[in-house]
C-alpha cells in the first residue's frame, strides 16, 4: 500500500492490501534487552473473561463456575513446573478490568481462596458500573483494556531486575468481538509484537475471534477454540503450559485461516472493501468530505478506470 503526502482518499480491500502491510511489518527499534533466568522460566499473563452477559447465555458452552475450576487447575500445573515461574490473572469485565491474582505476592497455600474472594469483588464491582440497560445481545468484553494492563505489567518486569522470565500472554475468551475497540486491540497486539511477546488465544465461545485470530497470528502465539470444552484442562496444559522454547519442539495446533479484515472509523463495522485517509490511514466505510481523526480535507474518491480512458476518439 503505498503512501503519498496529497490528502486524498483512495478505495482499499482491507483484506488483500491491508493483510499484506500487517504482514510486513517489522518494529523499527530494537526490543527490551532479555536477561532471562532460563529457557523455561515463565510469566503467563491470563485474561480471564468475566462478562456476566456471556455466561450468563446460550453461547456459554459450560457454567463459569467449571470453567474456573479447570483454569484454577491450569495455573496450579504452570506453578508446578518451575518454582520460577509466575502467573498473573487479569479480569476481563464488562465495563472494567483488574489484576486479581499475582503469584509472586501473598501466602502459596492460599491460592484458590485469594483468586476467588478477588475474582468475586471484582464481578460485583463491575456490574455495579453496567447501570445502562441498552446493551443489546450479549455485549463485548474489555479485551483493549486487559491487554493493555498486561503489557504495563510485563514492561514494569523488564525493568524491575536483572532477570526476568519469559513472558507471554493467553486470552481465554469468549465474548463477541467489540469492533469499537480495533483500534486500541491493534496498538497492543503492535507493542507485543515490538517487545516479543506471544499473544495465545483460547476461544471458549460459539463463534470465532478475528480480532484474537490477528492478535496470534501476528505476534507468533498459538490460537485455539476446543471442541470439547469438558476437557479443557487437557487443552489448556498440553497446547498452552509449555514454554516457548519447548515449543519449537512440538507440533501445535495451527489456525486454518486468519480474518484480517479491519473495522471502519465511522461506524465501527468489520468491512471488506473501504477508503483509507493517506495521512493518519484511518479507514471508513464510506467516502466522506473530511478526515473525522486527522481533519484532513479529501478530494474526490479515485475510481479504478479514469474519464480519459472511457471516452475514446472514433478512428
Amino acid at each position: 500500500m503505498k503512501i503519498e503526502s496529497s490528502h486524498e482518499v483512495k478505495q482499499i480491500n482491507t483484506v488483500g492490501p491491508t493483510r499484506k502491510s500487517v504482514l510486513k511489518y517489522k518494529p523499527s527499534m530494537t526490543p527490551v534487552s532479555s536477561k532471562q533466568y532460563a529457557d523455561d522460566v515463565s510469566l503467563l499473563m491470563v485474561l480471564l473473561d468475566t462478562n456476566p452477559l456471556f455466561w450468563s447465555s446460550t453461547a456459554a458452552p459450560l457454567s463459569f463456575s467449571k470453567f474456573l475450576s479447570q483454569v484454577i487447575s491450569f495455573l496450579n500445573s504452570i506453578l508446578l513446573l518451575n518454582q520460577l515461574n509466575q502467573v498473573m490473572v487479569i479480569a476481563t469485565g464488562l465495563n472494567s478490568c483488574d489484576y486479581v491474582y499475582d503469584s509472586s505476592s501473598g501466602p502459596t497455600n492460599q491460592r484458590v481462596e485469594i483468586l476467588l474472594q478477588k475474582l468475586q469483588d471484582f464481578v460485583v464491582k463491575d456490574e455495579e458500573l453496567n447501570k445502562d440497560d441498552s446493551v443489546d445481545g450479549i455485549g463485548s468484553s474489555l479485551l483493549s483494556g486487559s491487554l493493555s494492563m498486561a503489557l504495563c505489567y510485563i514492561q514494569r518486569v523488564f525493568r524491575s531486575g536483572s532477570l526476568h522470565p519469559q513472558p507471554r500472554i493467553l486470552c481465554m475468551h469468549g465474548s463477541q468481538d467489540g469492533p469499537g475497540q480495533y483500534v486500541a486491540i491493534m496498538n497492543s497486539i503492535f507493542s507485543a509484537q515490538r517487545s516479543m511477546v506471544p499473544i495465545d488465544s483460547c476461544v471458549i465461545g460459539s463463534q470465532h475471534s478475528a480480532f484474537l485470530q490477528q492478535a496470534s497470528y501476528i505476534t507468533g502465539g498459538v490460537y485455539l477454540k476446543p471442541q470439547q470444552l469438558d476437557g479443557l484442562f487437557q487443552y489448556l496444559t498440553t497446547v498452552f503450559g509449555t514454554d516457548l522454547h519447548s515449543r519449537s519442539f512440538l507440533q501445535l495446533p495451527k489456525p486454518v485461516g486468519v480474518d484480517f479484515r479491519a473495522s471502519c472509523f465511522c461506524h465501527k463495522n468489520t468491512i471488506d472493501m473501504g477508503y483509507i485517509c493517506s495521512v493518519c490511514l484511518s479507514i471508513f466505510c464510506k467516502h466522506h468530505k473530511k478526515c473525522s481523526t486527522c481533519g484532513s480535507a479529501f478530494g474526490q474518491p479515485q475510481t479504478s478506470v479514469s474519464t480519459s480512458n472511457q471516452k475514446r476518439k472514433a478512428p
